[in-house]
């Protein structure tokens, strides 16, 4: 069976820190990018981060930039996201995403996602 769990998520006050983690079973991990999603209400699906399956190439939309960091372990089957400096615009459901592609088929998973409200 194949799953995507996130967890991590929360509530923190502005300028706050929070690292969120994937963790995927039943399939090769390792042959798979990874990117982070998150939706806000009234606001579309957006990026905000990617990493290549090796963990060599890394992407942040940016809104994030130095202040998120994608990672993983591919032997743990995990990716994080630290999110640092938290701001309230930053509130959303956070949705990890596992994509790979063959000659033949494209293979895409989700997570349920997971919550992250940033509010004093």
């Amino acid at each position: 069976q194949v799953q995507l769990v996130e967890s991590g998520g929360g509530l923190v006050q502005p300028g706050g820190s929070l690292r969120l983690s994937c963790t995927a079973s039943g399939f090769t991990f390792s042959a798979f990018t990874v990117r982070w999603y998150r939706q806000a209400p009234g606001k579309e699906r957006e990026l905000v981060a990617f990493i290549s399956a090796a963990g060599i190439n890394t992407y942040y939309v940016d809104s994030v930039k130095a202040r998120f960091t994608i990672s993983r372990d591919n032997a743990k089957n995990t990716v994080w996201l630290q999110m640092n400096s938290l701001k309230p615009e930053d509130t959303a459901v956070y949705i990890c995403n596992a994509q790979r592609n063959t000659a033949t088929t494209t293979y895409d998973y989700w997570g349920q996602g997971t919550q992250v409200t940033v509010s004093s």
